[in-house]
């Protein structure tokens, strides 16, 4: 038994998602998440910059006792979850695994589209997972870096969003996909607005269902699961000064977000 929190980390609001997740499945357990939001959007920088910043989040966290820690962005998770494994004590999942390991058991033609950031992309992290668990399925990617901007501004539904999330799909659809992974944590904010845009009933892969699936297999594994007479506490810290964190999470949260602590990340 293990009364510590969960930490979980994103650039944004995204990683709510993942928090969510996890918050469903195994509601007893404490959390501390954490946004970057001075800094967002990781997905256009370089991936070297995105591993130093991620490793002083993974710092800040650690720092706060957490016993597991999950990188609820998949720009990060590319950037820099082997590295971490390596240096720190606790364990680190990221949510690029649990996420292209769904797609290859449910698609049936082997072929398989991701929508994420420009950095996800670029690091063709996607595709080398699949092809390490399946060396005949083809990966079609596509970086939607601009429903990551609108998803942030709390611009979650309408005919613009539409618009945006068809011209991305396209050539995924066009290359005839059965499967698509949102490769981003913001994603599954939208999934409801993707599968209709998607219009041929593809099956859409949440990487944050997925990973908090793998955060409970973890708790079980090891133990780890706290006193279920314990009340769970919310922890949320930001980096922004201006950002709309705490009204989006609110949008997607409701009362389980009640106030977001803000903090410096020198870096």
């Amino acid at each position: 038994m293990d009364n510590r929190a969960i930490g979980i980390f994103d650039s944004g609001v995204g990683g709510l998602t993942v928090l969510w997740e996890i918050m469903k499945i195994i509601p007893d357990e404490s959390t501390i998440y954490f946004g970057d939001t001075k800094r967002f959007p990781y997905g256009p920088r370089d991936l070297g910059e995105v591993k130093k910043l991620v490793f002083k989040i993974t710092g800040f966290l650690y720092d706060k006792d957490v016993k597991l820690i999950v990188i609820a962005c998949n720009t990060s998770t590319a950037a820099a979850l082997d590295d971490l494994k390596r240096q720190y004590d606790i364990p680190i999942i990221g949510v690029i695994e649990p996420g292209a390991r769904t797609a290859v058991y449910n698609t049936r033609n082997k072929r398989i589209g991701v929508i994420a950031t420009e950095g996800t992309v670029k690091s063709n992290a996607y595709p080398n997972e699949i092809k390490r668990i399946d060396q005949d399925i083809k990966t079609f990617s596509v970086p939607a870096p601009l429903l990551v901007d609108l998803i942030e501004k709390g611009i979650l539904e309408g005919r613009g969003l539409d618009k945006v999330i068809k011209g991305y799909l396209k050539p995924l659809l066009d290359a005839g996909i059965d499967v698509l992974i949102l490769g981003c944590t913001h994603f599954p904010l939208i999934e409801k607005q993707i599968l209709t845009c998607s219009g041929n009933g593809i099956k859409v892969i949440s990487s944050a269902v997925e990973t908090a699936k793998d955060v409970r297999k973890i708790l079980d594994d090891r133990g780890l699961y706290t006193n279920k007479a314990k009340k769970p506490e919310r922890i949320f810290y930001e980096t922004g000064i201006k950002s709309k964190f705490f009204e989006v999470g609110k949008m997607f949260m409701g009362e389980k977000i009640k106030e977001v602590i803000k903090v410096k990340l020198d870096i």
